[in-house]
């Protein structure tokens, strides 16, 4: 589905797959999707992990890491690195880049809600004599 979507051209494409109950984000769910991305854990337990019936276990020797480092990963208490971004692209055919590119934007939001705790101020280079 994530392919599909990455690859579509023409957002009226949806209606084909009217199961998928795919709609155009607008107003304030548009805004609050912006600021709080899914982390790419929650997405790979839902959309790969149970999706494909299988146990945590089982996914961990499929993908070939420990069970506690994929349990860490997919209830969000770990970051998605570019090598297991890479065992699932393997495995389960999901894109490596689309799995980064959520990793990046989950942590831009995660610091942009601590902004206001870090005080630096803008510089202004001096101009040259």
């Amino acid at each position: 589905m994530l392919t599909f979507l990455q690859d579509m051209e023409d957002p009226e494409t949806l209606r084909v797959f009217p199961l998928w109950k795919a709609h155009q984000l607008t107003g304030e769910e548009k805004t609050k999707r912006m600021l709080n991305p899914v982390h790419p854990g929650r997405f790979l337990r839902t959309e790969i992990i149970d999706a494909h019936n299988l146990s945590v276990t089982g996914a961990a020797k499929v993908l070939k890491v420990s069970r506690p480092t994929l349990s860490s990963l997919l209830n969000a208490k770990a970051d998605l690195s570019g090598e297991m971004a890479l065992r699932f692209e393997k495995a389960f055919g999901v894109d490596m880049e689309t799995l980064m590119r959520m990793q990046n934007s989950y942590d831009i939001a995660q610091t942009r809600k601590s902004a206001k705790k870090i005080h630096v101020e803008r510089f202004e280079p001096r101009p040259s004599l």
